[in-house]
């Protein structure tokens, strides 16, 4: 158990230096009324469920787990306003501070805080939280209480950073970083509750540019020499804003994300204005010893770094969203992200959500909502609400190229009218609107899964042809698989028997389908998840599976003609 789990900032789009990280030892227990005595010690951000936490209990539905430790505040804190952050709580939780209740928030997935100034003490402050998690219905991701197969270990309560700062009366709330590569811009829109702010943005350590911004007003500020972003040259701007005695730091990066023709018509991927193929893999963003919960900042930088000297060029991150520090070092090492929303509801029908993996000409209209577990108006109108906090929470990701409101079906409902909503919410990137099937014909994407059967690429039809998932081929690597169960699309049993099929797989069916539109790919998976044993790592990450060559002669030749 450590005393200082991921004591980075956890927020590096808005840097201030008043900080103070709150993950570590606290007390737990599970009760139904508030304890007068705790079961044990707990470490968080890490889920009871996960090893990292020292507890290994699973919460159940109608169970509360509380939280409860003691603090004291830096002296710099002193004469401002204290706001208490969490960076994601599963699912439903209340939040005391020395006996006054602070909030509360339902979700699992997004961040929340609140100012908790008005109940603090100069010293030895308490903080309490109660968190409910209700595994089976609203946001849940892959996480299932009878879990195996593609369906992994339910967890609950704190499983991102906790932290505090100290902010004047009148402090920049956040920051909308939008890069506008075609005009040499980048609109800046400071929003605070008034005031003026003084805008800096830098280059390599060199300014280039200063204004003066009207709170909640875009400034478009020219920039000199534009160097655009691109996971080739992941070069990015530092920005600086004063509001009265408020500073605070963040960055972003010049690129743009679009769909048009190449040379000869074929809609493709745009960056930066020209045709690029994003070649991907996807990425669970689960970890045998902290669940939902990476580790280290260091093992997320593995993961992404990895996959980059593999030569993959894109990430899709599924059915999660991770903390920001994940996205930060996407941006900084140049690596393309996919980000799915995550999916909920009631429980899936399997002849909705399974038979088009073998069945490719099924397709449910997804305005009939209790096909797809979306009989419930409350548990449609809370996924849009969602929606919309996720694209204002990762708006300012320089890396992030590409919305998937739904995959394969779960939890899918008016995805054509879900589409719409996203680019118009953000007209700067792409939409994904049905990944893998059921497909309603919107967003900018045709977008196939394919497992049991061979890659044909279909006829066109207008959107840019993308592969969101395929592979999927299993090795179980002695002493690094995590039960005795085994789940894979296609299994093997030697290293060399696994690389024939990587090999074969792409030079007879994926690289022939780039002359034929084909965009995108997305390789399953990053890592082995639990059962799952088809991943190029082992859940450990101590294993890569097949040589760094023969990955790379495949993804040397994942590019556009």
């Amino acid at each position: 158990m450590s005393d200082d789990p991921l004591p980075e900032y956890p927020r590096p789009q808005l840097v201030r230096d008043s900080h103070l990280n709150l993950n570590g030892r606290w007390r737990y227990a599970i009760s139904d009324d508030p304890p007068e005595t705790y079961d044990g010690e707990i470490v968080v951000p890490y889920s009871p469920e996960a090893p990292l936490s020292g507890v290994n209990r699973q919460l159940l539905p109608g169970q509360t787990l509380w939280y409860r430790r003691s603090f004291d505040l830096p002296a710099d804190f002193a004469g401002g306003r204290v706001i208490l952050h969490f960076g994601a709580v599963d699912q439903t939780c209340r939040v005391w501070v020395n006996d006054v209740e602070a909030g509360g928030h339902t979700g699992g997935y997004l961040p929340f805080s609140f100012d908790v100034t008005d109940a603090l003490r100069p010293s030895g402050n308490t903080l309490v939280v109660a968190v409910q998690d209700d595994t089976g219905n609203g946001p849940r991701g892959k996480q299932r209480l009878r879990r195996g197969g593609i369906w992994y270990t339910a967890q609950s309560g704190i499983w991102q950073t906790v932290w505090a700062e100290c902010v004047p009366e009148v402090h920049v709330e956040r920051l909308t970083l939008t890069p506008l590569l075609d005009d040499s811009c980048v609109e800046v829109t400071v929003h605070a509750a008034g005031g003026e702010a003084h805008v800096e943005i830098s280059a390599g350590g060199e300014t280039v540019a200063r204004v003066t911004a009207p709170a909640g007003r875009p400034v478009r500020v020219p920039l000199p020499e534009v160097r655009a972003w691109s996971p080739e040259d992941p070069f990015l701007y530092d920005v600086t804003v004063s509001l009265g005695t408020d500073r605070v730091r963040g960055y972003f990066g010049m690129r743009s994300f679009s769909v048009g023709p190449d040379a000869d018509g074929v809609p493709r991927l745009l960056l930066n204005g020209r045709p690029y193929f994003h070649a991907g893999v996807l990425d669970q963003g689960y970890w045998p010893d902290g669940l939902y919960t990476p580790p280290s900042d260091e093992a997320m930088i593995r993961d992404i770094a990895t996959m980059k000297r593999l030569g993959f060029t894109m990430l899709r991150k599924h059915i999660k969203i991770e903390p920001l520090r994940w996205y930060h070092h996407c941006d900084r090492l140049g690596m393309l992200v996919w980000q799915d929303m995550v999916n909920g509801g009631e429980p899936y029908r399997p002849w909705v959500i399974t038979a088009p993996a073998v069945l490719p000409f099924v397709r449910l209209d997804d305005r009939r909502h209790h096909r797809f577990g979306r009989a419930d108006a409350a548990g449609r109108t809370a996924f849009e609400t969602d929606m919309r906090a996720t694209v204002e929470h990762l708006r300012n990701v320089v890396s992030l190229a590409v919305w998937v409101p739904f995959n394969e079906g779960w939890g899918q409902f008016d995805a054509a009218r879900i589409a719409a909503e996203l680019a118009r919410l953000d007209p700067t990137r792409t939409v994904d609107h049905a990944s893998g099937w059921h497909d309603q014909g919107a967003g900018d994407l045709r977008s196939l899964h394919v497992y049991f059967r061979r890659f044909r690429p279909p006829r066109p039809d207008g959107r840019v042809l993308v592969l969101s998932e395929y592979g999927g081929y299993s090795l179980p690597a002695v002493g690094h698989t995590w039960g005795e169960k085994e789940f894979g699309y296609r299994r093997y049993r030697t290293v060399d028997a696994l690389g024939e099929a990587f090999v074969r797989l792409h030079e007879e069916q994926i690289i022939p389908a780039i002359a034929r539109g084909l965009s995108a790919t997305v390789y399953t998976q990053l890592s082995d998840v639990e059962d799952e044993i088809n991943g190029l790592l082992t859940y450990d990450r101590a294993v890569l599976k097949l040589p760094d060559d023969l990955v790379r002669s495949i993804t040397k030749r994942l590019r556009l003609p």
